[in-house]
């Protein structure tokens, strides 16, 4: 079965474009114009295994849109590229902040848009035979990108799994803010943003009972623990 990437778009020539292009190299495009009609499609069966997602669309922002689709339990995993007009930094830090795995700036070429579907598509089906990594009731699968708390799989977004890896193959070492938006988000360091806090926040309630191994060091950053606190004498 083809894979489902939802195009949401008001430009109609260029969601013509885009539908077209994906359609060409073995997906089913689904084409929304606008918010509503976005979030009808996002919500049938099956998902989409993908959204593309404009920022600026007619009848509600592509932010709240994609708040929508990570507070639905059944979408919270899908992986969502946002495009936009708006090429500042902070834009793009702010759609990572909503859970956005990836970003493009209009103008962007249709053959760039595909090139980052497919390499967040071929993330997401990396075969599960893994490197594995365990701490206390946590497992992460470095390769697969699954993470488990105890027998439960827990659904991260593609940056929330990159935080976490991150973090937890530098064990032991403080990481602070500035080194973390540039290794994890890949944006200027000396951006002032609340962005890591932001998204620390909802990784560890999304781990529950793991959340407490990312550590705060106050005036620092964040530090995976040495140790699981189960572990400790």
């Amino acid at each position: 079965m083809a894979q489902r990437i939802l195009v949401v778009e008001d430009e109609a020539d260029l969601l013509q474009a885009v539908c077209y292009s994906l359609e060409k190299e073995g997906y089913e495009p689904v084409a929304a114009p606008d918010g509503k009609t976005a979030l009808e499609k996002a919500r049938e069966l099956p998902p989409p295994d993908l959204v593309i997602l404009d920022l600026m669309l007619p009848d509600m922002g592509g932010l709240d849109i994609c708040r929508s689709i990570r507070n639905d339990e059944k979408l919270a995993d899908v992986p969502i590229i946002m495009a936009t007009a708006r090429g500042d930094e902070i834009d793009r830090v702010v759609g990572f902040e909503m859970g956005a795995d990836d970003y493009v700036v209009k103008p962007f070429s249709v053959r760039e848009l595909l090139l980052r579907v497919k390499a967040i598509l071929r993330r997401k089906q990396e075969p599960t035979k893994s490197k594995l990594g365990k701490f206390g009731v946590l497992t992460i699968d470095m390769d697969a990108k699954q993470v488990f708390v105890g027998e439960d799989e827990v659904a991260l977004t593609s940056l929330e799994f990159r935080l976490l890896e991150t973090l937890f193959l530098r064990k032991g070492r403080v990481q602070t803010r500035e080194t973390l938006l540039s290794d994890v988000w890949e944006v200027r360091p000396d951006l002032t943003t609340r962005t890591v806090d932001t998204t620390v926040k909802r990784l560890r309630e999304k781990l529950g009972e793991a959340g407490g191994y990312v550590e705060t060091v106050r005036g620092f950053g964040y530090r995976f623990a040495q140790k699981a606190p189960e572990a400790r004498g």
